[in-house]
């Protein structure tokens, strides 16, 4: 135990993040529980799902937030979750248009997600927030299998949400201490296209093909494959290399971790539910500098939530590894020979320095 302890504190000194992680979860809970309540769904076309997408929004704005003060936090949140609403009513609006065109064409609308995760980090903190919860609200309402009849559902999802993610960060108050910003890169080349906008551009076109690709072989779950090659694109080529190695590790440590907890989340799914709690906790610890850590942590919760939601399938679960694997190479590949993004030497040299 005193060497847990050393380790906690040497990750995470003052438990700042471990405050964090435990009130992420929390909003988690909230706004789970709030939507499967049957006064709250009772009416609404899609209720059933109501739950699993205000928790989500809750669960992913409380990550993306990173203010240091109560009312700046309870802004950003509204605003996180207002995001996952507008890409959620962005799926329902363009997937009936798109489906039409392709069995998997419903997909093609993350491509937009997609985008918008990289190009909006160049707002800092609060865009790249806005953007990676534009591509949360995509997959959640895609997940649920959502349509345009949804909007109302999507919409009480969104203020749920809210409530559910705001509450405990006033309850935590001072007790957490977000990470800095992190440094903006400026492309080497005088003139050129920035490299949020690049970025985005790369992991668009890595999730286009990813969405080709369903088409042609069928792939067990897609948007996993998507969701890597999304968060693994940065804003260098050097970066996205990093990023795709920690991704893998993480994920191929954290996937069997989960499989090999399947017998307890069928027969005991309250220990299972922990389990997964402990992980969301160690991910929002080690998100801002070992993301290896963090992925290895997200693999294992999200294979033990499937798992206690009903999902035993070993084949279905396991996919998540290999498909991780699959969207990294490609968001690799963009990174590497599409317009490969390299920073000015100042810039450069800065970076390591920080690092």
């Amino acid at each position: 135990m005193p060497s847990v302890a050393q380790w906690l504190e040497r990750v995470d000194p003052g438990t700042h993040r471990r405050i964090k992680g435990l009130r992420l979860v929390t909003a988690f809970g909230i706004a789970a529980m709030l939507g499967a309540l049957p006064d709250v769904a009772r009416g609404l076309h899609g209720g059933a799902s109501l739950s699993t997408v205000a928790g989500g929004f809750a669960l992913w704005a409380s990550v993306s937030e990173g203010q240091a003060t109560r009312p700046r936090s309870g802004r950003d949140l509204a605003l996180l979750c207002a995001a996952a609403v507008l890409g959620a009513g962005l799926y329902v609006a363009l997937a009936p248009l798109l489906q039409s065109t392709a069995r998997v064409g419903a997909e093609l609308t993350l491509a937009i997600g997609a985008f918008l995760v990289s190009y909006l980090r160049r707002f800092g903190v609060l865009g790249a927030g806005i953007g990676s919860q534009i591509y949360i609200g995509q997959i959640l309402a895609y997940g649920a299998g959502m349509t345009r009849a949804d909007l109302v559902t999507i919409g009480v999802a969104g203020a749920i949400a809210a409530v559910a993610a705001i509450v405990p960060r006033m309850l935590s108050g001072p007790a957490e201490h977000p990470p800095p910003a992190p440094l903006r890169l400026v492309a080497a080349r005088p003139g050129g296209p920035s490299p949020e906008l690049v970025a985005g551009l790369q992991a668009a076109i890595a999730a286009v093909a990813i969405v080709l690709l369903n088409e042609v072989v069928r792939l067990s779950e897609s948007v996993w494959a998507i969701t890597a090659c999304t968060y693994v694109v940065a804003n260098s080529a050097a970066g996205t290399i990093d990023r795709v190695r920690r991704r893998i590790v993480g994920t191929v440590i954290g996937v069997p971790l989960g499989l090999a907890c399947l017998p307890l989340a069928e027969h005991v799914p309250l220990l299972a539910w922990t389990a997964a709690a402990v992980g969301m906790v160690i991910y929002a610890m080690a998100l801002p500098e070992r993301y290896d850590i963090a992925c290895g942590a997200f693999a294992f919760a999200l294979i033990v939530t499937l798992a206690a939601s009903g999902e035993h399938s070993a084949a279905l679960l396991a996919a998540r590894a290999w498909e991780t694997l699959l969207g990294g190479a490609l968001g690799l590949a963009a990174a590497m020979f599409i317009f490969p993004i390299r920073p000015s030497p100042a810039v450069a040299a800065r970076a390591h320095d920080e690092a």
